[in-house]
């Protein structure tokens, strides 16, 4: 199994639905989950007050793709991103985040982190593993992921997403 990153996800999932919501109109806005590039990182770094990881460094890493989130109408700007490395048997999520314009109290759009967690159970489930997913939690969220994504605690912070509970955000997220 990769190393994480970091040593635990952070990030809460505010909302499940088939698109991300923009907060205060209530539009929904289709989106698109594609393999960044560095040139597309150009606006991402880390800094207080806005993107927490090391996107750059995380690219260059040869066990894992990293995906940007973008809404279809608006395909330059990142409302998120999320690294995935293949396993034997499920999909390891290293990494995800909402961009700093989706996170906090103030954010623009809803449902970006349930977008990005169902992102990689259709992956995993396009790769022959069911969907299953694992990655590592903060101990304050665990409760949290498991009441939002089904996620299972197996041991310490892991915790993964089962078959079942993947087909459920799959067919939230993705339309037939």
């Amino acid at each position: 199994m990769p190393k994480p990153s970091a040593p635990v996800q952070n990030i809460e999932i505010d909302k499940l639905t088939d698109c991300i919501i923009h907060k205060e109109s209530g539009e929904e806005l289709e989106t698109n989950l594609v393999p960044i590039t560095l040139d597309d990182l150009k606006g991402v770094k880390k800094k207080k007050g806005e993107w927490h990881f090391n996107w750059r460094k995380e690219l260059k890493m040869k066990d894992r793709v990293v995906y940007k989130l973008t809404t279809l109408n608006d395909p330059e700007t990142i409302q998120g991103l999320v690294s995935i490395s293949a396993m034997d048997g499920y999909h390891y999520l290293n990494l995800v985040e909402s961009a700093p314009i989706n996170f906090g109290a103030n954010k623009l759009h809803e449902g970006v982190a349930g977008n990005m967690f169902a992102f990689c159970c259709k992956l995993s489930e396009d790769g022959g593993n069911e969907g299953i997913i694992s990655f590592e939690s903060k101990t304050k969220l665990i409760h949290h992921y498991h009441d939002t994504l089904g996620a299972v605690k197996i041991g310490g912070q892991k915790m993964v997403i089962y078959p079942e509970q993947a087909s459920f955000l799959i067919d939230k997220y993705f339309k037939k």
